[in-house]
């Protein structure tokens, strides 16, 4: 096994930023949508919205895991660095693995709430394409 130096972990610091930037603005979007659904229930008291209301609430919380384990990645590669720096480096290698493992958790969680935005889009699909028909107005490309 190669030695651990100090530009392995900061090699992640970019990326990990990056995916704490989408998951941000995945949260954004999600604060957007909630807020909007609270007031169109407030006004119609609209029992199909409690379905969506329970998505959103699902794909929220995956998104503060993701965030979570994402951050606790970070900080695990910090760590590192300065584990790395005052010489532990058997500590440094473990700390490094855990921050990885943390990495593909938030990475899987991402999977798994895009599977479960994809379905409720295609639900929302499903309804607009149904109204389209008894229109007589659908097409298909």
């Amino acid at each position: 096994m190669e030695e651990l130096t100090l530009t392995t972990p900061a090699l992640l610091f970019s990326a990990i930023s990056l995916i704490m930037l989408a998951y941000t603005n995945r949260f954004l979007a999600y604060a957007a949508v909630i807020r909007n659904l609270h007031d169109k229930y407030l006004e119609s008291k609209d029992a199909n919205l409690i379905e969506q209301i329970n998505n959103l609430r699902l794909r929220l919380n995956l998104t503060r895991y993701m965030q979570i384990f994402g951050i606790t990645s970070l900080l695990l590669c910090v760590l590192t660095m300065f584990l790395i720096y005052i010489k532990y480096h058997i500590a440094a290698v473990w700390i490094f693995g855990v921050a990885l493992l943390l990495l593909i958790l938030s990475l899987a969680l991402l999977i798994r709430e895009i599977q479960i935005s994809i379905r409720a889009l295609s639900l929302h699909l499903n309804d607009i394409e149904e109204h389209l028909k008894k229109s007589g107005r659908f097409w298909k490309s």
